[in-house]
């Protein structure tokens, strides 16, 4: 399973040096995230249960304070459920040490998020190569990889530049680099064109698109119908911590 240390042969494009991943499928189960707030209970994730295939592209819609986030959150291991489980690659999280978490979320996951995150003192290259060190990639290996990650999203050419000297769509590339530069078998995207202009933002989703087409599984925060309707498989909508029916048919 891809949770752990594969002795499988990997299989690489050959085009771009980019090793291509089965995706993972997740599974949640009656999954709850509570939180107390003085003496009010605020039930962010209100006992929900759906499924996503292997390689499929879902998008995650609903308004503001819907849940979307602490869903994204509970799914990459940054949280734990208040009940309920949920599992990815057959493995349920919540049973897993923190050490398997921190695995997990090196290994299996890749995340992007609206907000870019790139380290300021550090060149494009070396935000990339970041994640490399703490999933323990052997040194002589982490360039080559993060350079075949940045030539993935087109920036090759920027290597050495700091995020300050780039423009929005080159940052959101960059950290989309660095989210797939340990070939996750599931990708995490909350919002990732929020930032963008319409256009950049279509480039960003164009590769996120082309990054399921290989074969990774991806699951989407969007406020934007249009776009989810554009690129992905299926929907999953929530309204106050609760999954509902598509609230504006289309």
């Amino acid at each position: 399973m891809a949770l752990r240390r594969s002795k499988e042969p990997v299989h690489w494009s050959s085009s771009r040096n980019v090793k291509l991943n089965k995706g993972a499928d997740i599974k949640a189960q009656g999954l709850s995230r509570s939180y107390r707030m003085g003496e009010a209970e605020i039930r962010a994730v209100d006992d929900i249960s759906f499924s996503i295939a292997a390689g499929e592209f879902v998008a995650l819609l609903g308004a503001s304070g819907s849940g979307k986030s602490s869903l994204l959150n509970l799914i990459a291991g940054l949280d734990t459920p208040t009940a309920g489980s949920v599992a990815v690659a057959g493995r349920d999280l919540a049973r897993m040490s923190r050490e398997e978490l921190a695995r997990y979320r090196r290994s299996t996951v890749g995340m992007v998020f609206q907000a870019f995150n790139l380290v300021p003192a550090m060149t494009v290259l070396e935000n990339v190569e970041l994640p490399m060190r703490f999933a323990e990639v052997p040194r002589e290996l982490r360039m080559d990889r993060a350079r075949a990650s940045l030539e993935r999203v087109g920036l090759g050419h920027r290597l050495n530049h700091r995020p300050s000297e780039l423009s929005g769509g080159e940052q959101q590339r960059s950290s989309l680099a660095r989210a797939l530069v340990n070939s996750p078998s599931l990708l995490l995207a909350d919002e990732p064109t929020g930032n963008l202009d319409s256009r950049t933002g279509g480039e960003i989703m164009d590769l996120i698109h082309q990054i399921n087409l290989e074969g990774t599984s991806i699951l989407m925060v969007t406020h934007e119908r249009p776009l989810a309707e554009r690129y992905a498989s299926r929907f999953i909508f929530l309204r106050d911590g609760k999954l509902v029916e598509d609230p504006v048919p289309a």
